[in-house]
């Protein structure tokens, strides 16, 4: 990658920072998709800003050659859509070489889910006995009572969280607030972990933070994902999972069991409604299920 091309994608960088507040994982993903680019771009001594359409289709060919998912090229070109943009809007380049490629197009595959029963044993799977055990009941609980992102739950501060009113503060996606009610599981578990398991992590750090690792930092996303894993191999859970899954097991089973799709869409900080329309997808297919498997003439 040569220095013009670096300079230009570390100026992008900060400028979706500045204009759009785009969490630190989102802007590390454009970046990666533009630096892919210009690594690609660099072998065939082609900059950023010389690149014509025709480069980019030859690219994103290699890409899908190399089994690169019709949903991975989507967004690969989403991210190039919006560096040319940049681009066209800061006089770098007069015209925007992605403007006449069309996205592929991709199915809208359901949430992989557990059902309630499987989420039951999951939550049983910590050994409660130990302090670690203990913290992974209360995340998984919490999880599993509010949808929240990885990134969320593990960013969750003591001053986030009001037991006595039951809710957490969350800051989401482009610094959105929104307040998540917690369920009496969820507290109760809180606050036996705040009492008996949390003290013995921390210790005398001075951290705000609600989950702990056994040496008393902050909990990390990829330390809950390997506990999760963990956890629900001991529960018979067979199928991939992740914290995501949790999160769709959350929205999932209130739609399930009657929730309005708005509130839904509150719970979960989507911005838009048709990102949260997915789950009544789910909850047609559950009731044609049971329709078929109660129904006289199903």
């Amino acid at each position: 990658m040569s220095e013009p091309d670096k300079e230009i994608i570390e100026r992008f960088g900060d400028s979706l920072w500045l204009q759009d507040g785009l969490s630190a994982n989102t802007l590390s993903a454009y970046r990666c998709d533009v630096e892919g680019l210009s690594r690609w771009l660099a072998s065939r001594e082609i900059s950023l800003i010389k690149a014509t359409r025709a480069d980019l289709l030859e690219y994103l060919a290699v890409c899908v050659g190399q089994g690169v998912r019709p949903r991975t090229t989507a967004r690969l070109l989403s991210s190039l859509r919006r560096f040319y943009g940049y681009l066209v809007r800061e006089e770098q380049v007069r015209t925007d070489p992605t403007a006449l490629i069309d996205s592929p197009k991709i199915g809208r595959p359901l949430p992989k889910s557990l059902t309630e029963e499987q989420v039951e044993k999951l939550l049983q799977a910590p050994d409660i006995s130990a302090r670690l055990g203990l913290r992974d009941r209360a995340m998984l609980e919490t999880l599993y009572a509010t949808g929240l992102r990885v990134s969320e739950l593990v960013g969750l501060t003591l001053s986030q969280t009001s037991l006595g009113q039951g809710v957490v503060r969350v800051i989401g996606k482009g610094d959105k607030e929104r307040l998540v009610p917690l369920g009496e599981e969820a507290i109760s578990w809180l606050n036996h972990y705040l009492a008996e398991g949390r003290p013995a992590l921390v210790r005398r750090r001075a951290t705000d933070a609600v989950f702990a690792t056994a040496r008393g930092a902050p909990m990390t996303r990829q330390a809950f994902w390997h506990n999760l894993k963990r956890h629900a191999r001991t529960a018979g859970i067979r199928s991939a999972i992740s914290p995501h899954t949790l999160r769709h097991a959350f929205a999932t089973h209130l739609m399930n069991h009657g929730a309005d799709l708005r509130v839904v869409q509150m719970l979960l900080g989507h911005a838009d409604l048709s990102t949260t329309q997915i789950y009544t997808h789910i909850a047609r297919a559950r009731l044609k299920s049971l329709h078929e498997q109660h129904h006289p003439r199903g």
